[in-house]
């Protein structure tokens, strides 16, 4: 804060004082001398009405004057200030997260609104309860794009009038009014609940945990690392942006670690942990125009290329001979293949987990021998590779038949993140150490970059999983000098970026595809495609195929237009064939789901041997490839839907409401989506279900199966065998009509 602009700020908000007398009356009120007024924003209107002294502070957009867009409680103190000890321990990518708050500064004083080249300035001070502390703020509003409202609260103690700033009030409140009956949806990837009304939810990018609320894995996660288990809201992509079902819409722009607490029917209190809160508050006629005004800030996802579309990504280990012999199976079965993904490309170590990755970035040429032939033998069946990397380099010296020790080539460049002592920051990835690239160092990222050209790009890898990122310690060292607990989220961001450069720099743009699982809100700007992270070889909603479903729809509210899951989940716990395994069933309701979103890879999970795979038999080889095949069906649809997102930052996958937003009954609706605008999906959740029950709004629908007709604007009951998952298109849809045509044709549909 620049000292001259808090002397003038403190002149101002000396007007009028507070007597300490009836104190504990003026908790949580805000206080003022100023009169109604009204000011013109760009093409919002801000309404400041005081009435006997309670203001209230009200926006609106110029094309709708009587729609609110955000609002503050008459007469509560809509700014708050809080000096609190805050703690986040890290644990092998987890958080637990300590914030006591010491003082709180509650009671509000309005004493200017001027304007100043077109924003507003609000300012005035905060209180304690007994008038013994206090602090001066100033509220901001300017537009800075069509449709964007941008607000900025900065909050500072009286020391800082002096330039003896201390941030000692370091959590910033804001509390604003929402309606009982107002829903809303966003944040990022939420994996247990679509409609967060009534929740507190946290943003923090982490390891989404083992069960997230399912006993008894959680807590025994727990038990083996305090965090890892998860709750209902951890979320490795967890974004700062909602949008409700009355088309309100607001974002952060700052990355420190928030809160919003929707647990209120009629407000919403959002904490930041940081004296200086930017965002915005978006304007748009529609869910989808909102979405569209978002995407403008966080960015959008380029359109995948052709190829991606053309068939299953299949994730396999075991080296050259496994790749060949699952090939020769998949052929048998006539299966339309896009790309082998191997994320074991890099070779394989024991440890006390078993057997896991050695992150050393290097082609081991002995686990995959004759690397040439076999890349030349895929590339004249047009069939890609696809590999495996992430933020995290280890010793490589015991390993035998390595060229490279990337973490000490690192160690020599000092391009790692470091603890307070300048040491390099180890951490526990799952039973060994490792050190975080430093993604603040320009250094760094060019090295890295050349890792990714030189060890996967020119080896002939057309794409990779771009893992983690959201561990970086809240105490870490960074040489940008940038406290971490700041930078934290948008190290997720940072790391996207990388890999994007890498293939930009390598002149492939367009043509290589990574996806990453760790986001924050400026991540689609930099991914190529996202996926959900672990879940769970379960049905259920806390980290199992349910959630996944979930994890979609709001992820797609955020920006994260192109996502997708694991197929059949990742996460398997048994040992002797005791414990959580996937299912044959599970893997077939899952693959025919996946049919129907943006990509359609599989994962043999973390126990390959104890899961049921696509090679497992007969029935799983031609259930994978009979939804191969519509998914291969679906190109030409899915291609245009892409473009949209390109273009829009529409997501594929679409809840409903972005479709129907006047249809009251679609609000509750959490495992069925819309594939773009044509197709209804509801795939079956529950092992023992051969029906599903579906909502059809309005219109006229076809069974994609069956082809029979439906009225909508009801609920629906359909049979839903394996392999005839609950689709729907519109009456009037080409695109419907198409796929059904294309489906006979190959003998999908009898």
């Amino acid at each position: 804060m620049n000292k001259h602009l808090c002397q003038l700020v403190v002149i101002l908000a000396g007007v009028g004082g507070l007597s300490n007398s009836s104190a504990s009356g003026w908790q949580n009120r805000v206080f003022s001398w100023v009169p109604s007024v009204e000011y013109s924003v760009g093409d919002f209107l801000i309404h400041w009405e005081n009435t006997l002294l309670d203001g209230a502070l009200r926006v609106y957009h110029q094309d709708e004057p009587s729609r609110e867009l955000w609002a503050s409680i008459p007469g509560k103190a809509f700014i708050r200030g809080q000096q609190s000890d805050f703690d986040a321990h890290e644990s092998r990518g987890s958080f637990v997260i300590r914030s006591e708050v010491i003082e709180s500064l509650s009671i509000q004083t309005v004493s200017f609104l001027v304007t100043h080249n077109g924003a507003l300035y609000i300012g005035g001070r905060l209180f304690n309860s007994w008038f013994t502390s206090h602090a001066y703020y100033i509220f901001a509003f300017r537009e800075t794009d069509e449709g964007h409202l941008q607000f900025e609260t900065i909050l500072w103690d009286s020391d800082c009038v002096t330039g003896n700033c201390t941030d000692k009030y370091n959590q910033t409140k804001l509390v604003y009014s929402s309606f009982a009956d107002e829903h809303f949806f966003g944040f990022g990837e939420q994996f247990s609940h679509f409609d967060l009304k009534g929740h507190v939810v946290p943003i923090l990018s982490e390891e989404g945990g083992l069960g997230r609320g399912r006993q008894p894995m959680t807590f025994l996660a727990n038990l083996m690392s305090s965090g890892s288990g998860g709750d209902a809201y951890t979320s490795y992509a967890s974004i700062p942006h909602y949008l409700t079902s009355l088309g309100r819409s607001l974002f952060l722009e700052s990355s420190e670690y928030s809160i919003f607490d929707l647990s209120d029917p009629e407000s919403v209190e959002l904490v930041v942990q940081s004296p200086r809160v930017v965002g915005r508050i978006l304007y748009g006629k529609s869910p989808l125009e909102l979405i569209e005004r978002y995407t403008e800030y966080s960015g959008r996802m380029p359109a995948l290329p052709d190829w991606f579309n053309e068939g299953a990504i299949v994730g396999m280990q075991g080296g050259t001979n496994a790749l060949y012999h699952y090939w020769a199976m998949l052929e048998e079965y006539n299966t339309p293949l896009a790309a082998f993904w191997i994320q074991d490309w890099v070779g394989r170590r024991s440890t006390l987990l078993g057997s896991q990755l050695w992150w050393n970035w290097e082609l081991d040429q002995e686990h995959y021998h004759s690397w040439d032939n076999l890349r030349s033998d895929l590339e004249d069946a047009n069939i890609r590779i696809m590999g495996y990397v992430n933020s995290y380099l280890v010793d490589a010296s015991s390993k035998e038949n390595s060229s490279r020790n990337l973490l000490q080539e690192a160690l020599d460049m000092d391009l790692l993140v470091k603890e307070n002592n300048g040491d390099p920051y180890f951490v526990v990835g799952t039973v060994f150490d490792a050190a975080m690239l430093d993604l603040t160092n320009p250094q760094t990222t060019q090295w890295f970059k050349s890792v990714i050209q030189e060890e996967l790009i020119e080896k002939g890898f057309s794409g990779w999983m771009a893992d983690f990122s959201e561990s970086l310690p809240f105490d870490a060292k960074l040489h940008s000098s940038e406290d971490a607990a700041s930078y934290h989220n948008r190290y997720t961001e940072d790391w996207a970026k990388v890999n994007r450069e890498a293939i930009r720099e390598a002149g492939r743009e367009g043509d290589i595809v990574f996806f990453n699982r760790g986001g924050y809100t400026r991540s689609p700007r930099y991914s190529t495609l996202f996926w959900e992270g672990d879940q769970y070889v379960t049905w259920d909603r806390h980290d199992g195929f349910k959630s996944s479903i979930l994890g979609l729809l709001s992820g797609g509210l955020s920006g994260i237009s192109l996502n997708h899951s694991d197929i059949g989940g990742y996460t398997t716990a048994s040992r002797f064939g005791i414990g959580i395994r996937r299912e044959e069933k599970l893997f077939l309701r899952w693959a025919e789901a996946n049919a129907f979103t943006a990509v359609y890879r599989t994962h043999e999970g973390n126990q390959p041997d104890q899961n049921f795979q696509f090679y497992s038999n007969h029935t799983t080889l031609k259930h994978f490839a009979r939804f191969a095949q519509v998914y291969q069906a679906l190109a030409p649809y899915r291609k245009r839907l892409m473009l949209e997102a390109q273009e829009k930052g529409y997501p594929v996958v679409r809840h409903p409401y972005l479709e129907f937003p006047e249809d009251l009954e679609v609000l509750g609706l959490e495992f069925q989506w819309m594939l773009g605008s044509e197709f209804m999906v509801a795939p079956v959740t529950n092992k023992r279900d051969t029906h599903i029950d579906l909502y059809l709004p309005e219109g006229e629908w076809n069974h994609l199966w069956s082809g029979v007709a439906y009225d909508g604007g009801r609920w629906v009951r359909v049979d839903a065998p394996v392999g005839e998952p609950g689709v729907f298109y519109k009456g009037d849809s080409i695109d419907g009509a198409s796929l059904r045509e294309e489906l006979i044709a190959r003998k999908i549909i009898q």
